[in-house]
């Protein structure tokens, strides 16, 4: 069964996510839907590569219920994907071709996809993956070049009303490193993708520079979804350099620059290495999200580009952010905003109950965004979801008196030093503050005596040298003796995920080598 063309009413019964593309090949066929290797898909052109993907999923037996795995990095062909089986009520399960070839299978253990297809034709890793499935080499119509690996007719098919409720699903490691496919829903993701677009004011005279991974919320929820939510256009790129994004912005495409502080980062070092003035005569709107921004980061990217850098706080379990800063009400700190429309956040202390405003606590939140749970995993999912529908992030934060939150950190990176909480973000912000150093990562790590030590690792910026003793010196003054780092580590380039996330665990391990006695 084929879905109808653009202008057919979606279904009275739910709402999808593919309606927000049928909606734009309906009223701009000719809009620009998606900028790519200097070609333009529009919106028109874009269904009708959708109804040709219906076309060939269901020849190969994918139907509603179904979950299909999509081995690859940002392209047409995944988006064209993404919203074909959001027709079918199919879920697709998108995974970054740069992980391992360990964590793929994790994945496509977990899962069980009846189908898994991969875009080699845009990611050399993707080919890899690819040969070790023994996948095809195939040109669908409306998809052009992909691998598909053999059907797993054996793979259990959910539930009527589970299936069409659920849109996909999004793969995380979590604290323990094995995978956890949250199930992110229809009204959840519509949900933010409006929010998204009336935060940003996006128009369809948008453009938004768009290389974060569409198999991460932010590149999802907020990019993508956010993004064609209000008929804007995306400047699509598998992966970053920062000269794409200069260049973009030069020409006066790109309006919309949002990105992880990472991101930001690797765009400062560029300059610092090919210093060029930075010409941005469209750009209007800038956001980081994905992760805490430190104060020195914002300052920098706000005089590089003329322009306030937005923040927000978000996570997959909740189908994109629950906090923003505001356009009309830009901050000065590094707080991430105000609630968003539809949100409610509660500051729980270690008795259960709520702290008051301005005291550190636990983050729960409730509202249209919260997944429908882990997949394939009720104990997981009954630890996150509490009664009452609240969420528990997981996340440590504060309000401020305006209402404003800060994040200060993950409940599972506290660290406790002689009895005092030790939040990394807080000796984060101060180690970066020293003019030699381009990033650091705080971690602890517990010593013989049932205590715990502060051990910060470091990247110096390129063309400086850092003596840790004299770092230990800077920081006296401006920490307190139990925040102070234990042990400074320095090193080459942090271990970074490929949407931009730190791996502490790698980190917790280089420490522990290190540091063994």
């Amino acid at each position: 069964m084929t879905s109808g063309g653009p202008g057919t009413a979606a279904s009275a019964a739910s709402s999808r996510i593919s309606d927000i593309p049928r909606r734009w090949a309906s009223a701009t066929p000719d809009g620009v839907a998606v900028r790519e290797e200097g070609e333009a898909v529009t919106f028109g052109q874009l269904w009708h590569n959708i109804e040709a993907a219906i076309a060939f999923l269901q020849g190969r037996g994918v139907g509603l219920g179904d979950r299909v795995m999509i081995v690859t990095e940002n392209c047409t062909a995944s988006i064209t994907l993404l919203f074909a089986l959001s027709e079918i009520g199919a879920w697709p399960a998108v995974v970054n071709a740069r992980l391992s070839e360990r964590e793929i299978e994790s994945i496509r253990a977990h899962c069980r996809p009846r189908l898994m297809i991969f875009t080699h034709s845009v990611s050399p890793d993707a080919v890899r993956h690819g040969v070790n499935y023994r996948a095809r080499e195939i040109t669908p119509p409306g998809l052009g070049p992909l691998m598909e690996a053999a059907l797993d007719a054996e793979s259990p098919r959910e539930p009527e009303a589970l299936a069409r409720q659920v849109a996909l699903l999004i793969y995380t490691s979590g604290t323990t490193g094995q995978p956890k496919g949250v199930m992110a829903t229809h009204r959840g993701l519509m949900h933010f993708a409006r929010v998204s677009a009336r935060s940003r004011d996006l128009s369809p005279r948008d453009c938004s520079y768009a290389v974060m991974p569409i198999s991460h919320i932010f590149g999802l929820a907020t990019v993508l979804l956010g993004t064609f939510e209000a008929g804007a256009s995306l400047m699509l790129f598998a992966r970053f350099k920062p000269e794409d994004v200069l260049h973009g912005l030069a020409d006066g495409t790109v309006t919309i620059l949002q990105g992880v502080p990472t991101m930001f980062a690797r765009i400062l070092a560029y300059l610092r290495d090919h210093p060029q003035p930075v010409r941005a005569p469209a750009l209007r709107y800038v956001y980081t999200g994905g992760g805490p921004v430190e104060a020195t980061l914002k300052r920098e990217v706000e005089a590089t580009f003329g322009q306030p850098l937005h923040h927000g706080y978000g996570m997959t379990e909740y189908a994109g952010s629950v906090f923003i800063t505001r356009m009309e009400r830009p901050r000065n700190d590094v707080s991430c905003g105000e609630i968003v429309e539809g949100a409610e956040l509660r500051v729980v202390g270690a008795d259960g109950r709520d702290v008051p405003t301005g005291e550190p606590g636990e983050l729960w939140v409730r509202g249209p965004g919260v997944m429908h749970g882990y997949y394939r995993s009720p104990e997981q999912t009954a630890e996150a979801l509490r009664e009452g529908g609240w969420l528990n992030t997981g996340d440590i934060g504060r309000l401020g008196s305006d209402g404003a939150l800060f994040v200060v950190g993950r409940s599972n990176d506290l660290i406790i030093r002689s009895g005092f909480n030790v939040y990394p973000i807080e000796v984060e912000s101060v180690v970066n503050s020293h003019p030699a150093v381009k990033q650091s990562a705080v971690i602890g790590r517990r010593t013989a005596d049932n205590n715990e030590e502060i051990v910060a690792f470091v990247e110096v910026r390129p063309g400086h040298l850092l003596d840790v003793a004299e770092l230990q010196e800077f920081l006296k003054p401006r920490l307190s003796a139990f925040k102070r780092p234990s042990h400074v580590l320095l090193l080459d380039r942090m271990p970074f995920s490929a949407s931009g996330k730190l791996l502490k665990q790698r980190l917790r391990a280089l420490a522990d080598e290190a540091l063994v006695s």
